[in-house]
């Protein structure tokens, strides 16, 4: 009985024992799991924001159907409309994910960080283009960019604001708007030096001499680095000597939103972020490698695709930005947008191509030939004079959006046909 009672009480304490260690597991997978579970509920969240938080999700399959199309063959033209069609909630939803971290980052370097983030497709689609030797489409694409800031995303924006607000005055601060006109009118100085220095040198109708080219060459490093010095100025304007002036518009015109809150945190805005800049870079490298085929296929010239409409894919979210605040006369906001987007394509973007093809030993210059520069001086002229008294209306956007179509109109019908094509014009005029 003795040894009978013994064991009993040994089977129980092994019993309690393990009963103990069976809770001690649980408890101990109980954070686990709910930890596994929380993530995955954030992940939804995020998913939910980031994804179909705008109306441009029913794009996001052209992704994937891109990715399909270029490791299957099924045609080059159709990798890069759908790369260029995956590209655009791309751009947009890039700039929303930059936003929500300017939420914990202060206003002025969360302006910069959307500005630099928002052309995070121009840039990457240049840097591509450089690495390919493909300097035509990288000129074009910039100098694109440049003119669809400058023309149809302010266009549009004073053109939204005036019918949306034909009772209220529409007034901005023109002191911003003067700063980023002076840059840009110092980068169309350093692209209009090298098409005189040519002129000066030699005749239009000869060829161009290697040693001018060279010197050309030598001269658009120079005005880069010159060009990369004002940008360094102009951030060390608004982070230093001038924050105070920066922040205090931007934060009297976010006072006016109610009480608006991130709605994603700041580490799944950075890995957002990673990720869509991974995804740009990869359709991007899609749509520089099947220009080409696309144009030939299309019968529309490279001129007019990248000029015309792979800026319109990359400033996407600056487009849909600025016309939303211009909708709500907030047009400090919108000017900001354009116009500080544009200045950035033209004193960052541009010298930073010059210098990183003269690392890769690709001859980039600032020669965007007579044309192209023509355009470019005529916008930012045309722009300039638009925003001189600080006041708008809607006949503003219409001539800015107006202009555009007609520098559209132009570089489309840029590509010259060949002989036979000429011949067949002429018969169906005569």
């Amino acid at each position: 009985m003795g040894s009978q009672g013994n064991n009993w009480d040994v089977e129980q304490g092994e019993d309690k024992a393990l009963v103990k260690e069976h809770h001690r597991r649980r408890s101990d997978l109980e954070p686990v799991t709910k930890a596994r579970f929380r993530l995955f509920s954030v992940f939804l969240a995020n998913l939910q924001e980031v994804i179909f938080g705008t109306k441009l999700f029913v794009l996001f399959p052209a992704i994937p159907s891109a990715i399909f199309a270029k490791s299957y063959n099924l045609g080059r033209p159709w990798i890069f409309a759908l790369s260029l069609l995956g590209l655009t909630p791309l751009a947009e939803r890039i700039s929303f994910v930059t936003e929500q971290i300017s939420f914990y980052t202060g206003p002025t370097v969360g302006g910069l960080l959307n500005a630099t983030c928002g052309n995070a497709t121009e840039l990457i689609i240049a840097l591509l283009a450089l690495h390919q030797g493909k300097i035509d489409v990288l000129k074009y694409s910039l100098l694109g960019s440049v003119l669809s800031n400058l023309l149809l995303v302010l266009g549009s924006s004073l053109l939204c604001c005036g019918l949306a607000n034909l009772n209220k005055e529409q007034k901005y601060d023109r002191k911003q708007a003067d700063l980023n006109t002076l840059l840009l009118l110092l980068g169309l100085l350093c692209h209009a030096l090298p098409l005189m220095f040519k002129s000066s040198v030699q005749p239009a109708s000869h060829r161009v001499h290697p040693l001018v080219q060279g010197y050309i060459l030598l001269f658009s490093r120079v005005s880069s680095i010159v060009l990369l010095i004002a940008y360094v100025a102009y951030l060390f304007f608004q982070l230093r000597t001038h924050q105070q002036l920066v922040e205090e518009q931007e934060e009297g015109e976010r006072s006016e939103e109610t009480d608006e809150k991130p709605v994603i945190g700041i580490a799944s805005g950075i890995i957002w972020l990673i990720g869509m800049t991974i995804t740009i870079a990869l359709l991007s490298e899609y749509v520089v490698g099947t220009i080409e085929d696309a144009s030939d296929s299309w019968g529309i010239s490279v001129g007019f695709i990248s000029i015309i409409l792979l800026p319109i894919v990359g400033n996407a979210a600056e487009h849909a930005g600025s016309v939303i605040f211009a909708l709500k006369n907030k047009l400090d906001i919108s000017l900001g947008v354009s116009l500080g987007s544009a200045t950035q394509i033209s004193v960052f973007v541009i010298p930073l191509c010059v210098l990183v093809g003269w690392i890769m030993g690709v001859p980039m210059d600032l020669d965007f030939g007579r044309l192209q520069t023509a355009s470019l001086a005529f916008a930012i002229v045309l722009t300039s004079l638009t925003l001189q008294d600080g006041t708008s209306h809607y006949l503003k956007g219409v001539v800015l959006c107006l202009a555009y179509v007609v520098i559209a109109a132009c570089f489309f019908f840029q590509k010259l046909p060949s002989d036979s094509e000429c011949l067949q014009l002429i018969n169906n005029f005569c």
